[in-house]
């Protein structure tokens, strides 16, 4: 199980992408928690998102980013969109570990 130095706790890592990766998302969450870490991970809705739930769910996702040690950023082919660049500059000012699945 993997464990944060010194406070006998698994990693929390918050899994960051763009919707259209969900497979590669749940193929990141289930891999992270085998190995003994707690995932947080971006709600996976199954209708239109309206410009009205969008800020609530951006937000909420922010505050997962504040109770993980780090963040991994699901990237295929190496992008990364305007919502998940917002989602790792934040991580970043608040100190943060980023990875990425795939080199930046």
């Amino acid at each position: 199980m993997t464990r944060m130095a010194g406070t006998g706790r698994p990693e929390v890592v918050c899994i960051c992408g763009s919707a259209r990766f969900a497979a590669d998302m749940r193929e990141a969450n289930r891999d992270l928690t085998f190995a003994g870490v707690i995932v947080l991970a971006p709600a996976e809705i199954d209708v239109p998102v309206t410009r009205d739930v969008k800020p609530v769910l951006d937000e909420l996702h922010l505050r997962k980013i504040d109770l993980a040690d780090r963040i991994l950023v699901v990237n295929p082919g190496g992008y990364v969109g305007e919502s998940t660049a917002r989602e790792i500059a934040y991580a970043r000012a608040e100190s943060k570990a980023v990875s990425f699945l795939e080199p930046e």
